[in-house]
């Protein structure tokens, strides 16, 4: 029941459009910026780093906080799944904005940070660093740093419930991502 429980408000906090809200103290539409995607990165184009800053913050936070208050309550393997799960589902399918939103980075950065602390946090990083440095596209950092993940927590933590958690964390990021990634045909056919 305490993993539902945690699930339902992880969902639910995961869902706050903050990047959306702060972009308006600068009187910007995040909407009509870019992709028009009411992230972080969006936040950051229409306003720079006073915004920026704040929303990326926002956004990490509503992810590790319901995965670390779980950890904190003793939760672990099958029960965290839904738990990890919920913040990035409530950010990318947001009850406030008709079930659309953001693409999930900032926030699975965070549920993982709740997870692992430092750990999976630094290998995306690494990623994300490694593919900017060869010239990949955003998006396909993205989803390279989360395939990434989800081998490193196969392998060195050896728990099928992460590895599960990390492969539809995986999943839902290459659906945020389907247009960037020129998939987006395929996805609605």
């Amino acid at each position: 029941m305490l993993s539902l429980a945690l699930s339902v408000i992880g969902f639910l906090v995961g869902s706050i459009p903050f990047s959306l809200l702060l972009v308006r103290l600068c009187a910007k539409d995040i909407t009509k910026i870019a992709d028009g995607n009411p992230g972080a990165t969006n936040a950051w184009r229409a306003c720079g780093p006073k915004i920026g800053i704040p929303a990326l913050l926002l956004d990490f936070l509503k992810g590790v906080s319901p995965v670390y208050l779980a950890i904190l309550l003793g939760l672990t393997g099958w029960k965290l799944v839904p738990i990890i799960l919920a913040p990035p589902l409530g950010h990318a399918f947001s009850p406030w904005l008709h079930f659309r939103g953001g693409k999930s980075v900032a926030v699975t950065f965070g549920v993982w940070a709740g997870v692992t602390t430092w750990i999976v946090p630094s290998v995306l990083g690494g990623m994300f660093v490694v593919g900017k440095l060869l010239g990949i596209g955003d998006s396909y950092v993205v989803v390279l740093g989360s395939a990434v993940t989800l081998v490193f927590i196969s392998v060195f933590f050896r728990d099928t419930a992460l590895a599960l958690a990390a492969g539809l964390n995986l999943a839902l990021l290459v659906y945020t991502h389907r247009e960037s990634l020129g998939w987006r045909s395929s996805w609605n056919s």
